[in-house]
């Protein structure tokens, strides 16, 4: 099975293109909705991050705060590793259960953190990166989430440079708004990895759309 890695910066939208594959019947593993699973009250990764943090991070019934979360751990580096060691090997084993349960032509694995996470290269055969210019992550970030200018730019500044994410790409979906448009790419990308995997090209030269 062709398992194609879909990454992108925050705000890029890779749940949207997600969806957009999901609509046309490919089976999805995503590694932040096992996040979220995993981090469930009386599940392993919320054990393992109150371990580290505390019970801080809960709020009144229990469950993980992420917004508490986030606060904690983005300013602190070494913190963030701590978070990252209790949830990445977590994230990774969940992964490889939901994949080997796939059985389709292909299936696409939304990984947000694959260029920063070297060991999840090795779960996908090629990455489809969704790109966008920085300066709409940035307007995205502050009308989605309410974040200011600088708060917007601070969190883009923690992730992996937009280059380093490219650089890593097998093939490159621009999303700059148009969802007529990406709707389109992504028929096409479908188009394109079903004959991938039909034919067993796994490495062919990439795609670059719209």
């Amino acid at each position: 099975m062709l398992r194609v890695g879909l990454t992108g910066g925050i705000a890029s939208g890779k749940s949207l293109v997600a969806a957009e594959f999901a609509l046309l019947g490919v089976p999805v593993a995503d590694a932040d909705a096992l996040s979220r699973e995993l981090t469930a009250p009386g599940e392993p990764g919320l054990k393992g991050l109150v371990a580290v943090l505390g019970t801080d991070i809960l709020d009144a019934h229990g469950h993980l705060d992420r917004g508490a979360l986030r606060r904690r751990v983005f300013s602190d580096p070494a913190l963030r590793s701590k978070v990252d060691g209790v949830l990445h090997p977590l994230i990774l084993e969940a992964l490889k259960d939901r994949l080997a349960a796939i059985r389709a032509p292909y299936a696409l694995v939304v990984i947000p953190l694959l260029t920063e996470v070297p060991a999840t290269r090795d779960l996908v055969d090629r990455v489809l990166v969704v790109d966008c210019p920085e300066e709409l992550q940035v307007n995205r970030l502050m009308s989605r989430d309410g974040e200011t200018e600088a708060q917007a730019r601070a969190i883009l500044s923690a992730q992996a440079p937009r280059a380093a994410r490219l650089k890593a790409a097998s093939d490159i979906l621009l999303n700059a708004g148009d969802k007529t448009v990406l709707t389109g790419a992504v028929a096409r990308l479908n188009g394109f990895y079903l004959e991938l995997a039909a034919q067993g090209d796994l490495q062919r030269t990439g795609l670059r759309l719209p």
